[in-house]
């Protein structure tokens, strides 16, 4: 490049300068060469200086004597200060200290240049497991003690265990979920997790009465000798929509509403949406259409959802409102299971597809009926959206105030 670009150079000076001596474009000349050279010397020092740091780097790679800090790989795990029990299989439900899973460390190695794993805030040895909530098809939730300290001040805790089978990146996205959701009163809160040591952990606040499917279940013969009963479930419906309105206001979809992911503190006026595993921030997809089909691992409820996911696997907010419509279902029914005449998969996908709807349960009001016909209608851009839907129950909670104290639902 220099031997024909300076020729060229000089020719162009010599030209612009007009009549000088040789001596001065010989001068010219050799600035420009010298100033080549120069840029050449410095940008192949540089690069042999990468070449050569690039060269040792996987040399002591392959020699198992790396001079950076490298985390151990997944077969050799790091022995902890003080070594827990080894945790086995799940165990059944009805045990709340049955152990959960094997005590792994990392499940994979990092890339050589990414920093090691900080230990985490809170591990198995942590907890006293006291009683199950619920057991999930990917996590068990528990209520739980601290055994040393408390976490951000909580002594007494809500534990969902991840179980075997369940990535830790599947954990760190319904971690960032549930942070970028930040604090609502109706949605349960997130206090810290584990997403580095198995048994993987996300801790959050405590719960009285664990899901409000089993307490409407445990509780349903007093509920029913309530004269007030339908307007507690009115209370209850105006409290899981509030949280719904947030959560879409926060551009997530929940994808797995159901009575059985809400928590109840006291009801009806303490009642909070949980469980964001499956739930998807639309801030970060390319596309609406659902992915759940294409992980063979991850199980829908089906019969929380939509048509138009069985027709064209399409799930959007209008998705999480046709669940609501179900979850209103189900608190009038005490927790009963939808369509509970059908039996497989198939036939609750054909019977929503051909258009059929759950009955409303005897004693339902007039008001939550219609609500559950706007939130199944088809197309789905027909149904009403979280806040039409907190409008009409403010509405019907207004008409109730001869009879309920709202005052106290609105300030809870």
């Amino acid at each position: 490049m220099p031997c024909t670009l300076c020729p060229f150079l000089c020719t162009l000076c010599v030209s612009i300068l007009g009549p000088f001596d040789m001596n001065t474009s010989h001068y010219i000349l050799i600035v420009i060469t010298v100033v080549t050279l120069l840029a050449i010397m410095v940008l192949g020092g540089i690069w042999l200086k990468k070449y050569l740091t690039l060269k040792k780097t996987i040399r002591e790679l392959r020699g198992g004597h790396p001079s950076m800090n490298v985390p151990p790989a997944a077969d050799s795990p790091p022995q902890p200060a003080s070594t827990p029990q080894p945790l086995t299989g799940l165990g059944e439900p009805d045990d709340p200290q049955a152990p959960l899973q094997s005590g792994k460390t990392l499940r994979h190695s990092r890339l050589p240049w990414k920093p090691p794993p900080q230990a985490p805030n809170v591990t198995r040895m942590d907890l006293n497991l006291l009683q199950l909530i619920k057991a999930g098809k990917e996590g068990v939730f528990y209520k739980a003690r601290m055994t040393r300290g408390t976490c951000k001040g909580h002594s007494m805790v809500t534990c969902k265990i991840s179980k075997e089978g369940v990535s830790a990146k599947q954990v760190e996205m319904e971690v960032s979920i549930m942070r970028k959701v930040l604090y609502h009163k109706n949605i349960l809160q997130l206090l810290d997790w584990n997403s580095v040591e198995e048994p993987f952990m996300l801790i959050m606040e405590f719960v009285s009465y664990g899901t409000l499917r089993n307490f409407l279940q445990t509780q349903r013969d007093k509920l029913l000798t309530d004269p007030e009963l339908q307007s507690l479930f009115t209370i209850a419906s105006y409290h899981i929509a509030l949280a719904m309105e947030h959560v879409r206001s926060k551009m997530i979809v929940h994808c797995d509403l159901a009575l059985r992911n809400i928590m109840v503190s006291r009801f009806p006026w303490e009642v909070k949406v949980a469980e964001f595993g499956l739930a998807r921030d639309l801030t970060r997809m390319r596309s609406r259409r659902s992915t759940h089909k294409k992980q063979r691992k991850e199980r829908v409820p089906l019969r929380w959802y939509p048509p138009e996911y069985f027709r064209n696997n399409y799930y959007s907010f209008k998705g999480d409102i046709w669940s609501f419509g179900i979850v209103l279902w189900e608190m009038q029914a005490f927790g009963t299971l939808p369509y509970p005449n059908l039996e497989t998969s198939e036939e609750v996908v054909y019977h929503i597809c051909a258009g059929h709807r759950n009955a409303a349960p005897d004693g339902c009001r007039p008001e939550m009926q219609q609500i559950m016909k706007d939130c199944w209608q088809e197309p789905y851009t027909t149904r009403p959206s979280f806040t039409d839907i907190v409008r009409t129950l403010e509405n019907v909670l207004e008409n109730d105030s001869d009879y309920v104290d709202v005052s106290s639902a609105l300030e809870a």
